[in-house]
């Protein structure tokens, strides 16, 4: 096993591909845990990247100023929330026009609202994928647009999905969607549900929305079911599935 010195001294340079070393191995240090594996120790990263302990470390704790790690309670590591997040706007994007505008189509054809797909970016959510509704009096939102986590359905049910605590993410997390009334917009009111990829990975989520004049509780609560099913179609069709997904309220989801 080559020392953390040397290691150290041949990061610095470039790898005879014109690759930087340094980033190769935080990579091979993320690539370390296999599929289920929820946290590893330090000694078991170091060994599986081919590195120092003390090379493993440093890497690890520059990796997680930025959250694509986390030092658990216990002294191990995991990958950190914006891995997830890098997964999720890799796979939302690759398959928008192939699989989530399709989806979204038909939950508009079902509930005559329209449909939006978001995923979280950091602090916030974009709107990556929608289709309109056919109803002329509608709520507007660009795809692009940057929106709150804490307020509007869509970000209510990513943040419940990545493990906020507290109400109302538990009532969330055991219903499996989430209705708002008001809440972003005095005059808007939306009903979401998550969309997960292998795993129970969180994607992003699933959502129709319109002027609360027209989309009351009752009716948000009916379409809800429609939500639910087009998120969890959505869901099995992005993680390359051919099973009918469980319904997301019923999953063994857990942050």
């Amino acid at each position: 096993m080559r020392n953390a010195q040397m290691e150290e001294s041949e990061g610095a340079a470039g790898g005879r591909d014109g690759g930087v070393i340094a980033v190769t191995r935080a990579l091979s240090l993320m690539e370390a845990f296999a599929l289920g594996e929820s946290s590893l120790p330090l000694a078991e990263l170091s060994r599986r990247a081919g590195m120092h302990k003390t090379t493993a470390l440093r890497l690890a704790r520059t990796l997680a100023l930025s959250q694509y790690m986390v030092q658990t309670e216990d002294g191990q590591w995991r990958l950190g929330p914006a891995s997830g997040w890098l997964g999720a706007r890799y796979q939302a994007g690759f398959d928008v026009n192939n699989v989530v505008e399709p989806a979204l189509h038909e939950l508009v054809k079902q509930t005559g609202e329209s449909a939006s797909f978001y995923v979280r970016e950091g602090a916030i959510r974009s709107c990556v994928a929608r289709v309109e509704g056919p109803r002329s009096v509608r709520h507007n939102v660009r795809i692009g647009e940057r929106l709150p986590l804490d307020k509007g359905a869509p970000g209510r049910v990513i943040l419940a999905f990545t493990g906020a605590s507290g109400e109302p993410y538990e009532s969330i997390r055991k219903r499996g969607f989430h209705i708002s009334l008001g809440e972003r917009e005095a005059e808007v009111a939306s009903a979401a549900a998550p969309v997960f990829g292998l795993n129970w990975r969180l994607l992003g989520s699933m959502c129709i929305s319109g002027p609360s004049s027209r989309l009351t509780k009752t009716k948000l609560e009916k379409y809800a079911k429609e939500v639910i099913r087009a998120a969890n179609q959505l869901s099995y069709a992005l993680a390359g599935s051919k099973s009918p997904a469980t319904p997301a309220a019923l999953s063994k989801w857990h942050p």
